[in-house]
Order: structure tokens, then C-alpha cells, then sequence
């Protein structure tokens, strides 16, 4: 089984030592978002094909990859970084610090290991079109070498992200919408150009009807990028976790209502406060992450 750690919160910025801790111990409980039982998984060596950790910032969990890589796990890294003004992610590291740990895990593990995600795009008026293909057109010059691919996605207008959206509007004074489908596959064709020049491939994430010529769907939970860097095959049927999703099966151990970065359009958080208390009353030595 792939475990994926975790869509639903940033394990490597936040909870490092409690996944080495139940690493270590060779399973996490984690329990279920919408009311049913809690599982068991087994983070054992010999169930475990590989690990897809997703982060903002891989600083405090260098020495973690170190030891799971010396344990004999392969995995991947998607790492998110978009260079957005405060307003709209309050609290995650900036892009400098940002790209050197892209590079440095690049240089230790090789560059395939990494994923860049330039995700969600949003349409703002501190992030106009024209702010987006600089600021792409930038990371994507300070990455090059580094990672062979980025996921990008519009985003996702749930009704919390909607909410978290109009109150950091009205705070910050900003404007925002959601552009028709012509101008978001416009911008992703530009930014897909962008892309290869620095020798890149741009996939979109779980959004089908943004997929055209030289645009293919992103597999975040990728099987095949997996086995390349584990050096043999894993088999994992292709069962993705929401509509449009192509992500190969996999089991997360996070949680949601958990990470205190502060993206007010995160699908993962509803509300920041709650998460913030979440995360001080965590418990490294718990079986399960919340």
C-alpha cells in the first residue's frame, strides 16, 4: 500500500516527530473524517511500497527523510510553492527558503523524489493573470534542475473555502472570482509553455475539463514515478479520492482541521483558529495524529 502523508495536513512542517514516533512503532490509527471507525495502518516496511509526503515546508523533517530513506522507504515529496502575498497563506516560509529545501532534497535524493505544485491558482486582484506568469515564470527559473514536473489546479470553491475566501477579502481589502473556463485554460496554456522551457511538464490536478493538448492530468499519488525511484515495480490500481482524480490507491494517515499555515483557500482547513488549537494540543506520542 502507498501511504500518503497527508493531503489533509502538512505532516513534514508540523507533525514529524509523531510520524517517526508511529514509524518506528509500525502503524498509525487514523480516524475516519466522516464519523465511521477508526483503522489501524500498518506502517511496517513490509506493507509500506512508499510514502507520498505533501508539504509547504520540508525544513524540519530533513533528518526524517534521512532515516526513513536509510530504512529503506522510497518516497515522494509534493511540495507546494506559490509565492502568494500574505493576505491569502499567512504564515507559510517564503519562497527562498522554500527553494533551496526543493534543491537540497533534489541534491540528496535525486530530482525525481520532488514535485513541485504551483496550487490552487487563484484569480485575485493581489494575483492577476499577469501575476501568476511572473511569479510562475520565476519559481519555475529557480527550480529548474531541480523537479521535472508541477501539478496545478484552479481552485476548488467549496462552501468553507468560499466563506474563508470573503472574510480574508473584506480583512485584507482584496477582490477575487472565479474565472470562466476560456481564461483558466489560457492561463494554463501559458503557464504549461512557461513549464517546458525549464523542463518541466505541467499536469492539472483532478480538474479533467482543464486537460488538452500538451496538458495531461496529474497523478499526485503516482505509482509509476514511485517505482523509478524505489528501483522495482508497484502495483497500485488507479482510485482517486475525489472526481477527475487519476491518483493511484493509497491510504492517508492525516488529518483535517489540522494544519495551522493559514491558506485562507485550503480545502482542508474550515476554520484556522480550530486548527491552530488542534495543533497545540497535539500529542507526538498519540497513535493517531488528531
Amino acid at each position: 500500500m502507498i501511504i500518503s502523508a497527508s493531503y489533509r495536513t502538512d505532516i513534514p512542517a508540523f507533525y514529524g516527530p509523531w510520524f517517526m514516533t508511529r514509524l518506528n512503532a509500525g502503524s498509525a490509527r487514523v480516524r475516519n473524517p466522516y464519523g465511521g471507525r477508526d483503522v489501524n495502518v500498518s506502517l511496517r516496511r513490509k506493507d509500506v511500497d512508499g510514502f507520498i509526503f505533501w508539504t509547504r515546508n520540508a525544513g524540519p523533517f530533513m533528518d526524517a527523510l534521512a532515516g526513513i530513506d536509510n530504512l529503506g522507504y522510497p518516497f515522494v515529496i509534493q511540495f507546494t510553492i506559490t509565492g502568494y502575498p500574505r493576505a491569502l497563506e499567512s504564515s507559510v516560509v517564503d519562497t527562498s527558503r522554500a527553494v533551496g529545501q526543493v534543491r537540497a532534497i533534489a541534491e540528496r535524493f535525486g530530482p525525481r523524489v520532488v514535485v513541485w505544485r504551483y496550487d490552487p491558482i487563484l484569480d485575485s486582484s493581489v494575483t492577476l493573470p499577469a501575476w501568476h506568469r511572473e511569479t510562475f515564470a520565476r519559481l519555475a527559473a529557480e527550480l529548474e534542475g531541480a523537479v521535472d514536473e508541477v501539478v496545478v489546479s484552479w481552485a476548488t470553491l467549496y462552501r468553507k473555502t468560499t466563506r474563508n475566501l470573503n472574510y480574508a477579502a473584506t480583512k485584507h481589502r482584496f477582490e477575487w472570482r472565479d474565472p470562466d473556463a476560456a481564461e483558466k485554460s489560457a492561463l494554463l496554456i501559458e503557464l504549461a509553455g512557461i513549464a517546458a522551457r525549464k523542463g518541466m511538464r505541467l499536469t492539472v490536478c483532478a480538474q479533467p475539463e482543464m486537460v488538452e493538448a500538451g496538458i495531461e492530468p496529474a497523478r499526485c499519488i503516482d505509482a509509476g514515478r514511485l517505482s523509478e525511484i524505489a528501483g522495482t515495480p508497484i502495483l497500485a490500481k488507479t482510485k482517486g479520492n475525489r472526481p477527475g482524480c487519476v491518483c493511484a490507491q493509497s491510504r492517508d494517515i492525516g488529518a483535517y482541521d489540522s494544519c495551522p499555515h493559514g491558506c485562507v483557500y485550503c480545502y482542508a482547513v474550515s476554520d484556522r483558529d480550530r486548527a491552530r488549537k488542534l495543533y497545540r494540543a497535539h500529542d507526538p506520542e498519540a497513535s493517531n495524529l488528531q
